[in-house]
């Protein structure tokens, strides 16, 4: 596996891991690369320095990956909760009312049970897991 610093065209910097050098040509030409912030398939390397292994440079990237991944959720979060409707623990119950057409469509976020959420997926209602983080239990 190789990692490169890749960017869109809209300068978003992110990092991608592929098989070889091959494999990222292949997929950047037939646009299947997609930027994880604006979701653009125009992507291309980004320069980089050579990638010299530490001990301490290991930690730094792991550290700067935590802090990117963190930021990552905390847009999405904006996003959704300025987009969507929180439903709390109905969660299950909307996204079934919504499937079957007994309400409006609309963009819905909430909180599931496990069991919930494999009925959802026994049912074919189509929703997204994603990771929320408190805001409250910021480091």
């Amino acid at each position: 596996m190789i990692s490169f610093n890749l960017k869109c065209e809209h300068e978003h910097e992110f990092e991608g891991w592929f098989k070889d050098s091959a494999a990222f040509a292949k997929q950047a030409e037939q646009q299947l690369l997609e930027c994880p912030l604006c979701g653009t398939n125009k992507v291309s390397k980004a320069l980089s320095a050579p990638n010299i292994s530490t001990s301490r440079s290991q930690a730094k990237a792991q550290s700067e990956m935590a802090v990117r991944a963190h930021q990552m959720i905390a847009e999405m979060r904006k996003t959704v909760e300025e987009n969507c409707d929180n439903v709390g623990d109905k969660f299950a119950e909307e996204a079934r009312k919504i499937h079957y057409g007994e309400t409006e469509a609309r963009g819905i976020y909430g909180q599931a049970t496990a069991d919930e959420a494999k009925e959802l997926i026994e049912e074919g209602v189509d929703f997204t897991p994603m990771p929320w983080l408190d805001e409250k239990a910021k480091n």
